[in-house]
């Protein structure tokens, strides 16, 4: 399936019915963060399948260089909604950067290739090489 038929898959399936973000972007009550539990947490930097914050999350307190490409041993989109259970390498299309610091993520692994810089505090559809994700760094 060519990137643009992903794409309005996509776009339909979020219309249609997935998961709204409001349900996930509800503060946490935590005094911690808790990477990889599915809930969009301070301090935390958070990937969603579907565009807008929507769909399925992985969440993240560190750097990553290398989400894998398939089970069992891929980073996966963990909450419920569209996407949960699928490896987030090159699946990602939203990110939340809930942490103080810009987020950089990258379109290859091992931090290479070309990035969108996410800044702390604020949420963006990413773009560059839509679908194409491979790693992240905490700057």
């Amino acid at each position: 399936m060519t990137k643009i038929r992903m794409i309005a898959a996509r776009a339909i399936i979020v219309v249609l019915g997935s998961v709204s973000a409001v349900a996930v972007m509800a503060p946490s009550t935590a005094s911690a963060a808790t990477p990889r539990n599915g809930i969009c947490e301070v301090g935390e930097v958070c990937f969603y399948w579907g565009p807008n914050l929507t769909g399925s999350l992985s969440d993240f307190t560190g750097s990553l260089a290398n989400y894998g490409s398939t089970q069992p041993t891929c980073y996966e989109f963990r909450s419920t909604g569209t996407g949960q259970g699928q490896c987030m390498k090159n699946n990602a299309t939203s990110a939340w950067n809930r942490s103080s610091g810009t987020v950089r993520v990258y379109y290859n692994s091992n931090y290479g290739g070309t990035y969108d810089n996410v800044a702390a505090g604020t949420w963006r559809n990413l773009n560059n090489t839509y679908l194409d994700n491979a790693s992240h760094r905490f700057l």
